[in-house]
Order: structure tokens, then sequence, then C-alpha cells
């Protein structure tokens, strides 16, 4: 299983969410009318006919999986990466739970800002909701980023995805040596926590971006 732009759009993302839905307690799901509702209380406050910017920090930095007609470095301020939301499944099992990446109040994050065309916004919002929103753990949230490296501009309004705190699979606090231990065994039918993290690390690298908090985790890992 891959998530891919095809498997958005024929719905086997969604299939294989709804596949383990029933697999733990914490894991729990919005309801259609919950995706829809939710899906047109954020777009109600888009612009119409105006192109639209997604800010990623996590595997929609390599991975995006949507077309976009533009992307560039940016910077969030108040919200931080980290691995607090736990997998049951995707990339780990109920034997063997992982982390997950999402933003967190505070601080701030350097990701990658996408913009999609104003004529595909509703087409790619739609698979993006699929992907980011149907398990509950994320809320979509308006935010302004600023451009940053080589980039060049003022600030402008971007849709990210925030950790939804309320979630039973929020985790509040963990150190470094306790993520890596989680990250390191958890594996399920998307691939490894630990491929994950690499990717991402590897990717802010290729962008210039270093993440203190990211880069100790990855360092606390065993050996594979």
């Amino acid at each position: 299983m891959k998530i891919t732009r095809e498997s958005l759009i024929n719905g086997s993302v969604l299939e294989f969410q709804r596949r383990h839905a029933d697999e733990h307690p914490d894991m729990r799901w919005r309801t259609e009318a919950e995706m829809a509702l939710t899906f047109e209380n954020t777009i109600c406050g888009h612009p119409p006919g105006e192109d639209l910017w997604v800010f990623g920090y996590g595997s929609l930095i390599w991975n995006p999986a949507f077309e976009f007609a533009e992307r560039r470095c940016a910077l969030l301020r108040g919200w931080h990466r980290r691995f607090c939301l736990k997998l049951y499944a995707g990339r780990a099992t109920v034997a063997k739970p992982g982390l997950m990446l999402a933003l967190d109040r505070g601080g701030a994050c350097r990701g990658v800002a996408f913009r999609i065309a104003a004529g595909k916004v509703r087409q790619e919002l739609h698979l993006l909701w699929q992907r980011e929103m149907f398990g509950g753990s994320y809320n979509a949230r308006w935010v302004k980023l600023v451009p940053s490296g080589s980039q060049r501009g003022g600030a402008f309004r971007a849709l990210t995805f925030v950790i939804n705190r309320a979630h039973p699979r929020y985790v509040p606090a963990l150190s470094v040596e306790q993520t890596a231990a989680l990250i390191a065994t958890a594996c399920g039918e998307l691939g490894s926590c630990r491929e994950y993290l690499e990717n991402t690390v590897a990717h802010l690298r290729a962008l210039g971006v270093r993440d203190a908090n990211l880069c100790r985790i990855a360092a606390a890992l065993p050996k594979p």
C-alpha cells in the first residue's frame, strides 16, 4: 500500500483507513457527514477564484500526492513539528505502535508551502481531506507563513493540519529516548516509522533545514 494521488482518487487510502478503524479503541474516525462539514467550514474561509497554499511539515514535504503549481520553503510561527500522535496502523500495528508527526502549539516550524491553482482547489483539497482528516487526529487551520531560505516576499496565508489535542491518540510529552524506542520498532503496511523519520530529516536537509529535535531522535535510534 502506498499513498499516491491515484490511491487517493480511487478510494484505496480511505478503504485502508476504514479497514483498520476498529483495531484499537483510540482509533476514532470522522463520519462522511463530519468530513463534509469540516471541509465546507474550512473552504468557506477561502476566497473563491484564488489560489490556495498548503503547508507541509512531514510526509507532505516528500510525498504531497496532490497537484500543485508551485512550492517554496516557508516558516510557520506559533507551532512546532513534534512526534505527538500515536499510531496503531499504517506505519505501525496494535502490537507495535508507532508515532507520527503533527504540529503542536508553540515555537516555530520550517517546511514547504504548496500552491494549488484556483481551478483545482476543491478537487485537490478533497484528496488531502481523505489523507489528513478522516482519522480525527488533525484539525485544519488557516495560518500565516513567511518565506524562508532564498525565497522572498511578504507573509501569506495557508492551510495546514495541526494536532487535535482532544484526540485520544495525542501524546502530550515523550522524551527523545521514548520517542526513538517507539519509532525503532513500528512498521506496517505503509512502511516503517524509521523510514518516515529518516525521509523527513533527509528532505529537510536537502532544503537547508536542520530540525534539531528530529536529528536527536534519529541519533537515538539503534543501528538497523
